[in-house]
């Protein structure tokens, strides 16, 4: 299945076998203090800064409608995010993921994301569209 949009990652979840869960690490973007003014310009023209997470949650697929949905829980969080990286645990058949697995695989996304090691996770912009960082 191609994935473009978050919506299609959210249909895919839906229909695995196995329990799913929907991790999200949400990010926010700047400039470190002596930046360029050739890297001042990329960043304003929104394509460039330094990527570090603002909060992070877990989400049943079956439980959030689409992206629009999550859009208006993270806005009540108040925090300014550029991206949001998603990706999937599953479970074993339909047995409930234990709080523990989902807390340690949020843990070593919000890690990676810092480290900027972004591999197994998928980008997506405030509208939603996957986007390629590089």
């Amino acid at each position: 299945m191609d994935i473009s949009h978050f919506n299609d990652l959210l249909a895919a979840a839906r229909h695995q076998p196995d329990t799913q869960r929907l991790l999200l690490v949400f990010a926010g973007a700047s400039l470190p203090a002596d930046a360029t003014p050739d890297q001042r310009r990329s960043f304003e023209a929104g394509e460039s800064g330094e990527l570090s997470p603002l909060m992070c949650v877990d989400k049943d697929p079956a439980a959030l409608a689409d992206f629009a949905a999550l859009c208006d829980e993270a806005a009540a969080m108040g925090q300014p995010w550029v991206l949001v990286f998603a990706a999937a645990l599953s479970g074993a058949g339909q047995h409930p993921l234990a709080s523990s697995q989902i807390d340690s695989a949020l843990q070593r996304m919000v890690e990676s994301v810092k480290a900027g090691s972004l591999g197994g996770m998928i980008p997506f912009d405030r509208q939603g569209r996957a986007v390629q960082l590089g």
